[in-house]
């Protein structure tokens, strides 16, 4: 069976493509069957995050370890379950299947949550993310937890039903910020309280670096940059680098060690 990670919020711009496409990469370079799916089935970013790589890849003639991105193809107008299907195509040569949701509550997503075995949920850090995940009060006391986090109770609880085991859910602080300490301490604080009281475990994400930006023509992740002969990487590389690999190690995937 393939272990199922579904990266999933209600809110655009946190970063779910970047972070899916150097999960899955990643997996990938160490030596696991990693396949792939967008469920964004309109802006697609994550899909065409790896369509770029193979087309990268083709025309310099490199070959590089790349997800299989699998197909999401409705047969009808009332075919309510191509997930099922794309799923079924990908499980067997799998070990791990990545899944990529819209920034947007859709009947895909919903479906995709109940299948996580891990559910990563990156959020800028600030309150405005936060809101994703909790209500507030302007003084900061919550008064009950987000429609999103409602969601992820409710996948949970089928999951249960289904004997199909517990979600481990990771929350992501991207874009962590070298200054506004005071912010970023309460946004911590928060969450360390929130996580108690709804279930999840919070970890570094990425931080803001324009690299994301450059690669995404590409298809390349940072772990690439020196097959394609970038012979020296800058501070800025190097640091991101170790938050991939602090992410990867801090995910806790069966069978994986970590190793770049």
């Amino acid at each position: 069976m393939a272990h199922i990670i579904v990266v999933g919020n209600e809110k655009g711009g946190s970063g779910k493509s970047t972070t899916s496409m150097h999960v899955a990469t990643a997996l990938a370079r160490m030596g696991h069957r990693v396949g792939a799916l967008d469920l964004d089935v309109r802006q697609r970013s994550f899909g065409r995050y790896i369509e770029n790589r193979e087309a990268f890849l083709a025309r310099e003639g490199l070959t590089l370890p790349t997800p299989r991105l699998g197909k999401l193809e409705a047969r009808s107008t009332d075919d309510t379950d191509p997930l099922s299907r794309a799923m079924e195509e990908l499980e067997a040569t799998s070990d791990f299947i990545l899944l990529d949701c819209p920034g947007s509550h859709t009947r895909l997503s919903q479906m995709a949550h109940t299948l996580a075995d891990t559910l990563v949920t990156p959020m800028n850090d600030s309150f405005i993310d936060f809101d994703l995940l909790a209500r507030l009060t302007p003084e900061g006391k919550v008064l009950g937890p987000s429609i999103y986090a409602e969601m992820v109770w409710s996948a949970r609880q089928m999951r249960g039903q289904a004997g199909a085991g517990a979600i481990d859910w990771l929350v992501l602080r991207n874009r962590l910020g070298t200054t506004e300490m005071h912010n970023k301490r309460k946004v911590g604080a928060a969450l360390q309280n929130l996580s108690k009281r709804i279930g999840f475990r919070v970890a570094p994400g990425f931080s803001e670096r324009v690299i994301f930006r450059e690669l995404f023509p590409r298809g390349l992740t940072l772990l690439d940059l020196k097959d394609i002969g970038t012979a020296q990487l800058s501070m800025s590389n190097i640091a991101a680098r170790q938050e991939l690999r602090d992410l990867v190690t801090e995910l806790k995937l069966p069978g994986v060690t970590v190793d770049f």
